[in-house]
């Protein structure tokens, strides 16, 4: 080998460098598609240990961050992959059956299930409010998301037994389409922190919600999209309360769904000639109102010589 190839061949990647490389890739794959990402990845790696210790580290992660949805080993539900239902690294509980399952993250699988323990659920007095919600977030989600999947976690003083505590409940809402084979993917999620004040008999929500989608027909398109929101409603019984947030939830979600809609609906006329040149290179604009007046095939062929 020459000095000049022996200055030209770049150093190998260490381990670690590969790792960080894997996990970057898995999980920045869009809505749906670590899987295929997950094949690729291995496949340019050829390192077992290198793909293991990523897929390790990057799925439990990945699965978190969208909110996946696993059906129960005996199909009674579902379960939220959420770090607000994780008990432990592998085990999520599903508040509405009061069921725990363990999970694979890699094969995105539920592989068993058991009871959750006391410990685990919260006090009657917080479930009435946690199950009166869950049902009007339940019936919401049904009518406005097709695929959608929800559910209702009680986190902080989950174990108040009456009133005259604060206490803090999250709606998780989580909705996919999935469509390979037509080169689409899109996910909708949105989680909702209720904080229930006693003292001041007032009710604070914060809501975040994130809009994913990825278009890779002979391309490759894709949308990720946040929002922020607040707002309050009183501190009613279960059932008045449930009412009153879903329909708050309901409102600040449209909202933010029309203006997606609003927008895109605006970027051809708007955002994508705001991308364009004021003026070509001739500084003459450009006749938009008549490009009949171009003959492309006539120029191209009197610049080629063709049919001479």
């Amino acid at each position: 080998m020459s000095d000049e190839e022996e200055e030209t061949t770049e150093p190998e990647l260490s381990y670690k460098q590969k790792l960080e490389i894997a996990k970057w890739f898995l999980l920045n794959s869009p809505p749906g598609e670590i899987q295929y990402v997950a094949k690729d990845v291995k496949a340019v790696l050829k390192d077992e240990n290198v793909y293991e210790t990523a897929a390790a580290e990057a799925f439990p992660l990945y699965n978190k961050s969208h909110m996946i949805c696993l059906q129960l080993l005996d199909r009674s539900s579902d379960v939220l992959v959420t770090s607000f239902s994780e008990i432990s690294e592998d085990e999520y509980i599903d508040p509405r059956t009061a069921q725990v399952a363990v999970v694979d993250h890699v094969k995105q699988a539920c592989i068993e299930v058991r009871p959750a323990s006391d410990e685990e659920l919260p006090s009657a007095y917080i479930e009435e409010y946690r199950c009166a919600l869950d049902a009007e977030i339940s019936k919401y989600v049904g009518e406005v998301y097709p695929k959608g999947v929800c559910s209702v976690y009680s986190t902080k003083g989950k174990h108040v037994e009456e009133p005259g505590t604060d206490f803090e409940l999250v709606v998780v809402i989580s909705a996919s389409r999935h469509s390979p084979q037509n080169f689409c993917n899109g996910s909708w999620r949105s989680i909702w922190n209720v904080v229930f004040e006693d003292e001041l008999q007032i009710v604070e929500l914060r809501g975040r919600m994130q809009v994913g989608a990825h278009y890779f027909e002979e391309g490759n398109v894709q949308l990720d999209t946040k929002h922020e929101c607040k707002d309050s409603t009183a501190f009613q019984s279960a059932d008045d309360c449930a009412i009153s947030l879903t329909n708050i939830i309901r409102h600040h979600e449209t909202e933010y769904l029309n203006s997606l809609q609003t927008s895109y609906l605006n970027l051809p006329d708007n955002t994508f000639k705001d991308l364009r040149r004021k003026l070509p290179v001739t500084r003459t604009l450009f006749p938009w109102h008549n490009t009949m007046q171009f003959n492309l095939t006539r120029d191209i062929s009197k610049e080629l010589g063709i049919g001479k």
